[in-house]
């Protein structure tokens, strides 16, 4: 799981300059005006939550889940199930997309 989150926060980190990374009790958040994907850190995976509505998300390999009104940790509709370093490329893009939708670029 180190190598996963290591990797993931490299690419977070670099999507931009105002991208900064809080540790919190129960997870890891990613923000620049608001969170936009918070790490929740289990056994065999890494947990995302996406801030971004789930009808919004572009979502073609199907990684997205619908969180809409569950209780988890984190912030976001959005749960991604990350598990090895073949989907990092996947899993960026749906990044991304929440990384747009909080800073307005009007992409997603």
């Amino acid at each position: 799981m180190v190598e996963l989150y290591e990797a993931l926060k490299k690419r977070i980190l670099n999507i931009d300059s105002s991208v900064h990374e809080e540790y919190k009790k129960l997870y890891i958040a990613y923000k620049s005006s608001t969170n936009f994907v918070d790490i929740v850190p289990q056994k065999s995976r890494l947990r995302l939550s996406l801030n971004i509505p789930f009808a919004s998300i572009i979502d073609p390999k199907g990684y997205c889940k619908d969180i809409t009104d569950l209780g988890r940790w984190g912030n976001g509709d959005v749960e991604v199930g990350f598990e090895n370093l073949n989907q990092l490329d996947d899993v960026m893009e749906l990044i991304e997309q929440a990384f747009d939708k909080q800073n307005g670029s009007g992409i997603v």
